[in-house]
């Protein structure tokens, strides 16, 4: 009997893991030729959802709990969080309902089919039409300057093989993934499946500006050396602009040297225009900085507090 791993984060979703726990039980209930695990990774919660997983994992030992030492981010809890599944394939699911369990039947068809990874993309969402669209077009923009294949309008939500894991576990050493990357990056045979995602149900989100931010800066610096290069082609580009405008201006000052007077506005414009070019784009080499800095210091991507559930021989 093949083993379906389902892997879900969470942070401060009280409201919500029960009900997962519910639906994703409900769907293998109906699947009965397969058996599964359903590994929730706890970012550190400050609500109950430790405690409300603890008492659903009392009763059923398909129920395995990682509590996390410390909020190690929104990058490598997911990630180390599957890196622990043992299953044939593994199944991600986010903890607010957004990835719908009753995908899971479909993602398993698809498997079957002999595809090593099966994404879900989000053909429609009911969140905010104006997150929505920016996401949109930010995952235009990263497929567009990207090096490696980029899939659009997909957050992580899948089914990976385990031969597409054990590539993760023992070839893949990064501190700091951009997961989604990396499935067009490793080239493995794949299909898409369209779904509408839904809003969330109770709780409110825990991505905010920065988390967002930082999501979109790591997919670009992973997977792109065009803002490195514009920045070299820009800073070109205006400087010779610079020197056609100096040399128009002391061309025209010669011509009319008693009537001609530059003023300050040209000097205070210029000045703050080149101050904010020369500031974004050494935020821009910060990043890479940054990501290089990650990648040196080989920090783990979880320090664990406890498991429950977990046989001895599971790494």
């Amino acid at each position: 009997m093949k083993k379906i791993s389902i892997v879900t984060p969470c942070y401060n979703e009280e409201d919500n893991v029960e009900e997962l726990y519910l639906k994703v039980k409900n769907q293998f209930e109906q699947l009965p030729q397969y058996c599964y695990e359903h590994i929730f990774i706890d970012n550190c919660s400050s609500d109950k959802t430790v405690e409300i997983l603890k008492q659903i994992a009392s009763k059923d030992k398909n129920v395995k709990i990682i509590v996390n030492a410390r909020n190690f981010g929104h990058i490598r809890s997911p990630y180390y969080g599957m890196l622990q599944a043992s299953g044939d394939c593994v199944i991600s699911l986010v903890a607010d309902l957004q990835d719908p369990p009753e995908m899971i039947p479909k993602l398993l068809a698809k498997w079957e089919e002999g595809f090593i990874i099966v994404t879900c993309v989000k053909s429609k969402s009911k969140e905010n039409p104006l997150m929505f669209m920016l996401r949109k077009w930010y995952y235009n923009i990263l497929s567009y300057f990207s090096e490696s294949e980029q899939i659009k309008n997909y957050t992580g939500f899948g089914l990976y093989d385990k031969k597409f894991m054990n590539v993760l576990r023992n070839e893949v050493d990064d501190p700091y993934p951009y997961f989604r990357g990396l499935i067009g990056e490793l080239g493995f045979n794949r299909c898409e499946l369209e779904y509408v995602q839904p809003k969330r149900k109770q709780g409110k989100t825990k991505n905010n500006f920065y988390t967002l931010y930082d999501m979109a800066m790591l997919g670009f610096v992973n997977h792109s050396k065009i803002p490195l290069r514009l920045s070299s082609f820009i800073g070109f580009g205006v400087a010779f602009l610079s020197l056609i405008v100096a040399l128009v201006y002391f061309i025209y000052k010669l011509i009319y040297w008693d009537s001609f007077a530059v003023g300050t506005a040209p000097l205070v414009i210029g000045l703050f225009f080149f101050s904010s070019v020369q500031l974004i784009f050494i935020g821009i080499i910060g990043e890479y900085i940054s990501a290089i800095h990650t990648q040196v210091r080989k920090r783990p991507l979880v320090i664990e507090k406890e498991r429950i559930n977990f046989e001895k021989e599971t790494k």
